[in-house]
């Protein structure tokens, strides 16, 4: 090949590849995102969890998770609670073991790795048809959601999250 074809062909190389570029820019009006690097610091959070199913709670645990990771597990200034009246209930159900036998490992897992703490709505596990005693022992059973979740914003100063 010539010098003449040689150069030729790299500026009709360089002319598309050029192009293309100009293409996904053109595709691309806002440009690309950056991460923000950002240091948490351990915070008191409510959950308020109402979900329909497995893959639901699966989901509300996976948040929980990484943001006790986030958090270091800190156990002196971090606190994570999952107030619970939905239907997950029957999840915690200690006649439900076999069927629920690994989500239920993974939540008291949660308990075990770091401030995490799950509380149960009464008035919702009887809705279930359960009582306190049919219930895991990991799970606190409280008078009522609404209520639980209220106090921990108002006396003991909680984030709520959904």
């Amino acid at each position: 090949m010539t010098w003449y074809a040689r150069h030729v062909l790299l500026t009709l190389l360089a002319f598309f590849v050029a192009t293309a570029a100009q293409a996904e820019e053109a595709a691309l009006p806002w440009g690309r995102a950056e991460a923000a690097a950002i240091d948490y610091r351990p915070q008191k959070v409510v959950y308020d969890v109402a979900v329909n199913d497995e893959r639901s709670f699966s989901g509300v645990l996976d948040r929980v998770s990484y943001l006790n990771n986030l958090y270091e597990a800190d156990p002196f200034e971090a606190s994570i609670v999952l107030v619970l009246h939905g239907n997950e209930i029957p999840f915690f159900s200690v006649e439900n073991l076999s069927r629920y036998r690994a989500l239920m490992q993974r939540a008291q897992s949660l308990t075990q790795a770091g401030p995490v703490e799950f509380r149960m709505c009464r008035v919702a596990a009887r809705g279930h048809g359960l009582e306190p005693g049919d219930i895991h022992g990991f799970v606190k059973v409280v008078p009522m959601a609404d209520a639980e979740i209220i106090r921990l914003q108002q006396e003991q100063g909680y984030v709520y999250m959904r």
